[in-house]
């Protein structure tokens, strides 16, 4: 599992993206009569993404409520990131705390903010200190890849098309040739928003396995420990979701997340409510793969949690971590 394969996937999808968008949006000018080269235009698509790179951790955090974590109260988070960015050969990230009761962790930043790590109040409550080590693993191995910056950008330019498409397709005219040029013109964007999409998703899930296994690269016992950190994380998620709290108010930038709030439920579907530790490994990493879990997936910013943790039991052996 070479990293060569993710960068060049990384900025091949990156690349992708961005052309296409800029085709679309192209077309868009031209049949609106705007006279506007191609070479301005690509300058407004660029412009557009650095200001949103820049400000989203702002937006994250307003949406997860994350601040600072106390150098004193979580002393030992702050030296294990510490330890594990040294592994990672990175400078060490500021230590965020989100207060929310979804066990989950995330990694976000921009040269306004530098790079942060953050824990969910829920994850530091459901897991181990020695799980919770394995999950900033994986974190910091999304800040070592580099992969966070890519994911913001390619993730809001389908959304860009989305809704302006949107608009259009909806947009009042007073003549009828006006109404129907730019209800093609939103049929059009939003349907290359919709194929792009599954450019973005493809890009994500596999930024997850590289992100596991830099986790059990750094972490002792590494693999093992975030198996189980990951199978603890969907039963307890899912627990919380069947006492009625709301997954889709967590999943604005799901993308982001260690494990995707709103699949917990399925995820966790076969899982016996006694179920605890590594007998909760097993049992998801056996369960049969259907034919919709495969479709599902195609939809999902994560990989299927029984293909994660088989894939982290090929990474053990590997590491001789049996």
């Amino acid at each position: 599992m070479s990293l060569w394969k993710l960068r060049l996937t990384m900025y091949s999808t990156l690349a992708l993206i961005i052309g296409a968008t800029t085709l679309v949006l192209l077309l868009l000018l031209r049949a609106s009569g705007l006279a506007l080269g191609l070479g301005p235009l690509i300058a407004i698509v660029a412009a557009f993404n650095i200001v949103q790179w820049l400000i989203a951790p702002y937006v994250i955090e307003a949406v997860y409520r994350v601040r600072e974590a106390d150098p004193v109260r979580y002393k030992w988070l702050h030296e294990v990131v510490s330890e594990l960015s040294e592994r990672s050969g990175i400078e060490k990230p500021k230590v965020m705390i989100a207060d929310i009761p979804v066990p989950n962790a995330f990694a976000y930043g921009s040269p306004l903010t530098g790079s942060r790590v953050a824990v969910t109040t829920g994850l530091l409550s459901t897991l181990s200190r020695d799980e919770v080590e394995a999950v900033l693993g994986h974190e910091l191995g999304h800040l070592a890849h580099r992969d966070v910056a890519i994911m913001m950008a390619v993730s809001l330019l389908p959304a860009v098309l989305y809704y302006v498409g949107y608009a259009l397709l909806y947009a009042p005219s007073r003549r009828d040739e006006e109404s129907g040029g730019a209800a093609a013109l939103g049929l059009l964007m939003l349907l290359a928003s919709f194929v792009l999409n599954f450019f973005v998703l493809g890009l994500s899930r596999l930024r997850e396995y590289y992100a596991d296994r830099h986790s059990a690269m750094i972490v002792e016992r590494g693999a093992r420990k975030l198996q189980l950190a990951l199978a603890k994380i969907v039963d307890a998620t899912s627990r919380l979701a069947a006492r009625g709290l709301s997954m889709s108010r967590y999943s604005s930038f799901k993308a982001l997340l260690i494990a995707d709030p709103t699949r917990a439920v399925s995820d966790a579907y076969y899982v016996s409510g006694h179920m605890r530790g590594y007998a909760l490994v097993e049992r998801l990493k056996h369960r049969r793969l259907t034919l919709l879990d495969q479709v599902e997936e195609l939809f999902s910013t994560h990989p299927n949690i029984v293909k994660r943790l088989r894939a982290l039991d090929e990474v053990a052996a590997e590491l001789g971590q049996v």
